[in-house]
């Protein structure tokens, strides 16, 4: 009987460290989510500005070899942003209150 009463007490500690790995994990998660968002942040607000002002150097009369390097510039500030809004999968998962 003594074997009973142990196999019932003996998942309670693992549990708890159970409960305090996932605990941590979810905090390294979050911090990861924060860094994502800090990122998309510092990166998204001066490339708007950089795409902005290329497209209103584009709609001005401008040499052709000019144009073509401006284009090229806002290609590739359209792939870094592309590329910037991928760090949007990187979010918090709701919390489930378990």
């Amino acid at each position: 009987m003594s074997n009973h009463l142990a196999d019932q007490e003996s998942p309670q500690p693992l549990e708890a460290q159970l409960r305090a790995v996932i605990s941590a994990q979810k905090a390294k998660l979050d911090e990861i989510a924060d860094l994502a968002a800090t990122v998309r942040h510092g990166v998204n607000n001066p490339l708007a500005g950089i795409i902005g002002q290329v497209q209103i150097l584009l709609r001005s009369e401008i040499p052709s070899d000019l144009r073509a390097q401006l284009e090229s510039i806002e290609q590739l500030a359209l792939r870094v942003r592309d590329n910037v809004a991928l760090l949007r999968a990187i979010q918090r998962a709701p919390d489930t209150g378990r």
